[in-house]
C-alpha cells in the first residue's frame, strides 16, 4: 500500500486516462522542473502535460513545457505553448523571450521583434532581450535602428562585449570601418580572454586585407579556444594571402582534426595539396567533398586535373565530361579533356574537343565572349557556381546569425554567465552521454561484480556525463517502478529491489521517492555502499536545484522558509561519502565526489587531499587533475594548478587549455 497514490500517478504518465483531480499538481510541477533543470526534456514534458490536464488555467506549466520543447528544437510547439502561457498571464517576460527565440528559429523575425519590444516594456534593462532584438533588426537589414538599440544596450551594460561585436557588424554593413575597428578594439579591452573578441577583430583585419594582423588575432583566438575549427580555417586564409601555403595547410589539418567533416577545410586543403604536388592526398580531399556534394563541379574538375596528373586518364575524362555536361561553354574543360583523350589514343574525341575550343575563339573575335572569372581575387564564396573560379580558395558565405541569438534557457540556466566550472559529480546510472572524445572508462570492481551477477535490471555505469532519457526509456522506467514495487511486496528484505527502484525514481527525476528507497535499502543493509553513493549524489542535486530554482521562476511564489543552503546541508552529503570511503577505500570516485563537496563547503585544503588521493588511486583520472588544478589556482598556487590543468588537457579535458591561457597571459599595459 505504500506509495499507492504515486503509482497511480506514474501509470497515468504512460496512459493519460487517470483523472486530473488525482494528481498533486504542485508536486508534479516540481518534479517536472527537476527534469527540465537536469535536461531531461522529454520526461519533463510528460510531467507538465499532467499539470496542464489538471489545472489548464495555469500559465506556468505551459511556459515550462514550451521551454522543454524549444530545447528539443520543436519551435512551433514552443511558440504555441508560450502563447498559451501569455494568454493566461501577459506579464511573463520569460515567455516572450522563449517565444521570440522559437519564432526566430522559424524565420519569423518581425514577430520576434514584437515579442522583444513587449518584453522590454516589462523589463527594460534585460540584456538578452536587447541582444536578440538588435540581431533581429540586423537580419531585417534595419541597420540604423539596430545601431540605436545597440547604443542603448551599451548604456545599460557598458562591459557587455557582445554588444560591441554586434555593433562592429552593423558598422561594416554601413561601410563605417573606422567605427567597426573602434568597437572591435573596445571588445578586446573589456574581455581579452574571450576568443570571440579576437576572432571578430581578426575577421575585420581580413576584410581590410591586413593579413599579418589578422593572423596574429586569430592565433590569439586559437590559443583561447583550441577546439574551434573555424578559427583555424580563417587563419589558414590569412596565411594563404601571405603565400604561406605550408602554414595554411597545417591549419587545415588542425581544423579537420577538430572537425573531420568540415567541407571548406577539405576543399581548400585539396587545392593547396595540389599546388605543392601532393596529388594523391589532394584527390582524397576532393573525394570527400564530392561524397558530401556529388554535383560540386569545381571539386569534380579539380579532381579531374589531379587524376590527369597521376596517370588516371579515364577517370580524368569522366570528371571533365561531368563538368562539361553542366557547363558546355567551359573552354578549359575541353582543352584538358582533349589532351587526356590524346593520351589514351582517342584522337577523334580529342579533335572534336579542340574544334570546340577553336570555334569558341572565333566567336570571341566576333564579340561573343564565353563565361570568364568574375574578378582577379584569390578567393570565392562557397555559393559561387562560376566554374572558371575552380582554382580559387573557398570562403564561407555570410555567416548565419541563428547561432548568435542569446537564450538563457538552453541547457543549465545556472551556468550561463560562468566561464570556469569544475568537472561535475559522478553518478551510478544506466545511461551515459556519448562524448566526441571519450576520455576514460570509469571502472570499479565492486560495481562490475554487481553487473556480472545481473543483480539490477540494466548494467550500472559510473559517469559524470549523464544522458537524458528518450520517450521509450521514460516509459520503460515507469513500468520498472511498478515491477520493482511488486517484487518488493514479495521480498521486502531484499536491498537490491529497493536500490533498483531508487535508480528508476532517480532517472525519472523523482528525487524524494528515490531517497526514500535508498533510506530503506540502507536500513536493511548498512554495508551496501552503492546506496550511500547514490544518496549523496541525489541530495547534492536537490541542493543545486534549490539554490538556483529562482532562475526559472515565472510566477513569484516563494516557499515558506529560507532558501539559503547552509553548511550542514552539505555535511549530510559528506557523511554519506565518508561512509562510502569507509566501506570501499579504493573507490576513486567517492574521493573525487567528496572533493567536490568539500570545495562547495569552502574547505579547499581538504578538497585538495581528496583529489590527490583520487589521483594516487588512478593516475589517469583527468577530472580529478582538472578540479585539483582549479582549487590550487583559487588558493594562489598557480604553478601547481597549471601543471594539473595541463595534465587534464593531456587526458582529454580540452577546456583546461583555455584556463591555462587565462592564468599565464599578462594583459598588455
Amino acid at each position: 500500500m505504500i506509495k499507492k497514490f504515486l503509482y497511480i500517478l506514474y501509470i497515468g504518465m504512460c496512459f493519460p486516462v487517470a483523472s486530473a483531480a488525482q494528481i498533486n499538481a504542485e508536486r508534479v510541477m516540481t518534479i517536472g522542473k527537476n527534469a527540465l533543470y537536469f535536461e531531461d526534456y522529454v520526461l519533463s514534458i510528460q510531467y507538465f502535460n499532467q499539470v496542464i490536464n489538471a489545472k489548464p488555467y495555469m500559465a506556468e506549466p505551459f511556459f515550462y513545457r514550451g521551454l522543454a520543447k524549444m530545447n528539443l528544437d520543436d519551435y512551433q510547439g514552443a511558440e504555441s505553448d508560450c502563447s498559451e502561457a501569455l494568454k493566461r498571464n501577459p506579464f511573463v517576460v520569460n515567455a516572450y523571450q522563449v517565444r521570440g527565440i522559437s519564432r526566430i528559429r522559424q524565420g519569423k523575425y518581425k514577430d520576434a521583434i514584437g515579442d522583444y519590444q513587449r518584453a522590454l516594456k516589462l523589463d527594460p534593462e534585460n540584456i538578452s532581450l536587447w541582444h536578440n532584438l538588435a540581431l533581429c533588426r540586423m537580419h531585417e537589414e534595419e541597420y540604423p535602428v539596430a545601431r540605436a538599440e545597440l547604443d542603448t544596450l551599451i548604456r545599460i551594460a557598458p562591459r557587455y562585449t557582445d554588444a560591441y561585436l554586434m555593433r562592429t557588424e552593423v558598422s561594416l554593413k554601413q561601410k563605417d570601418t573606422l567605427q567597426a575597428m573602434t568597437d572591435a578594439d573596445k571588445a578586446i579591452e573589456i574581455d581579452r580572454y574571450n576568443p570571440d573578441t579576437w576572432t571578430s577583430r581578426g575577421m575585420l583585419f581580413l576584410q581590410r586585407e591586413k593579413y599579418s594582423d589578422a593572423e596574429s588575432d586569430l592565433t590569439e583566438a586559437i590559443r583561447l579556444s583550441v577546439r574551434n575549427s573555424s578559427a583555424y580555417i580563417n587563419r589558414a586564409l590569412a596565411r594563404y594571402h601571405q603565400n604561406d601555403l605550408r602554414g595554411a595547410m597545417s591549419d587545415y589539418d588542425l581544423a579537420l582534426d577538430v572537425d573531420p567533416n568540415n567541407f571548406i577545410g577539405h576543399y581548400n586543403r585539396g587545392l593547396l595539396r595540389a599546388q605543392v604536388g601532393d596529388d594523391n592526398r589532394a584527390i582524397e580531399d576532393f573525394d570527400f567533398v564530392l561524397k558530401v556534394e556529388p554535383d560540386n563541379m569545381m571539386a569534380t574538375f579539380n579532381r579531374g586535373l589531379l587524376r590527369d596528373r597521376t596517370g588516371d586518364y579515364s577517370g580524368a575524362i569522366d570528371d571533365y565530361t561531368a563538368v562539361l555536361d553542366e557547363y558546355p561553354n567551359f573552354l578549359a574543360g575541353y582543352q584538358y579533356r582533349a589532351a587526356a583523350r590524346r593520351k589514351i589514343g582517342d584522337l577523334k574525341g580529342a579533335d572534336a574537343d579542340e574544334f570546340k575550343v577553336l570555334k569558341a575563339q572565333l566567336d570571341a573575335q566576333n564579340g561573343k565572349k564565353p563565361q570568364t572569372a568574375s574578378n582577379d581575387e584569390k578567393t570565392r564564396k562557397q555559393s559561387d557556381k562560376n566554374v572558371e573560379n575552380y582554382r580559387k580558395i573557398m570562403v564561407a558565405d555570410d555567416e548565419d546569425d541563428s547561432s548568435k541569438y542569446k537564450t538563457d534557457y538552453r541547457g543549465r540556466v545556472q551556468d550561463r554567465n560562468v566561464n570556469i566550472l569544475p568537472q561535475p559529480m559522478f553518478a551510478l546510472t544506466y545511461y551515459e552521454r556519448q562524448d566526441e572524445v571519450k576520455r576514460q572508462v570509469n571502472y570499479y570492481k565492486g560495481i562490475d561484480d554487481m553487473n556480472a551477477r545481473h543483480e539490477l535490471p540494466q548494467r550500472l555505469l559510473i559517469t559524470n556525463s549523464e544522458a537524458s532519457l528518450d520517450e521509450g526509456q521514460v516509459k520503460q522506467h515507469f513500468a520498472s517502478i511498478d515491477a520493482q514495487s511488486a517484487v518488493i511486496v514479495k521480498e521486502p528484505e531484499n536491498v537490491l529491489h529497493y536500490y533498483a527502484r531508487a535508480i528508476d525514481f532517480y532517472l525519472v527525476q523523482d528525487f524524494d521517492n528515490a531517497l526514500s528507497d535508498l533510506d530503506e535499502a540502507i536500513r536493511r543493509d548498512s554495508t551496501f555502499m552503492p546506496a550511500y553513493f547514490s544518496r549523496a549524489l541525489i541530495h547534492y542535486k536537490q541542493l543545486e536545484y534549490m539554490k538556483r530554482d529562482k532562475n526559472y521562476e515565472v510566477e513569484v511564489k516563494m516557499p515558506d522558509g529560507d532558501m539559503q543552503v547552509h553548511a550542514y546541508d552539505y555535511n549530510r552529503i559528506k557523511e554519506d561519502l565518508d561512509e562510502v570511503i569507509r566501506l570501499a577505500p579504493d573507490f576513486v570516485h567517492a574521493y573525487y565526489n567528496r572533493g567536490n563537496i568539500l570545495t562547495a563547503m569552502k574547505d579547499y585544503r581538504a578538497a585538495l587531499a581528496d583529489y590527490s588521493k583520487a589521483i594516487e588511486i588512478d593516475p589517469r583520472f583527468g577530472d580529478a587533475y582538472f578540479n585539483r588544478g582549479l582549487t590550487n589556482i583559487f588558493l594562489g598556487n598557480n604553478a601547481q594548478g597549471i601543471r594539473d590543468l595541463s595534465k587534464a588537457g593531456e587526458l582529454g579535458i580540452f577546456s583546461a587549455y583555455n584556463i591555462i591561457k587565462r592564468f599565464t597571459s599578462v594583459p598588455e599595459k
